[in-house]
């Protein structure tokens, strides 16, 4: 939703979101309530990459749909499938 910048007469700057088919000249001021007059300001631009807003999306996504783990768990038994390697240098790396 898009958002405007009004001024009233007592002084009071303060910023309204309304709907692009439905912007009002004027709106209540929160301070006195009287009507504050639309002004002239510059658009409100993001200046976040597209790809930034992929990560905000799968990050906002993943709080209510998160993704099964389909890797093995540590600590977990090995397949009987799972190859095993014989280099004698591998059996000094430490083991999870």
């Amino acid at each position: 939703m898009p958002r405007y910048d009004f001024r009233c007469g007592c002084g009071t700057a303060f910023v309204a979101g309304y709907p692009l088919a439905s912007v009002p000249d004027t709106a209540a001021c929160p301070d006195c309530g009287n009507a504050a007059r639309r002004g002239v300001s510059s658009p409100h631009l993001g200046r976040t990459s597209s790809a930034t807003y992929g990560l905000m999306d799968r990050a906002a996504r993943s709080a209510h749909e998160p993704q099964i783990v389909s890797g093995s768990v540590p600590g977990a038994r090995r397949s009987p499938g799972t190859p095993v390697t014989t280099n004698p240098l591998h059996a000094k790396l430490p083991r999870p």
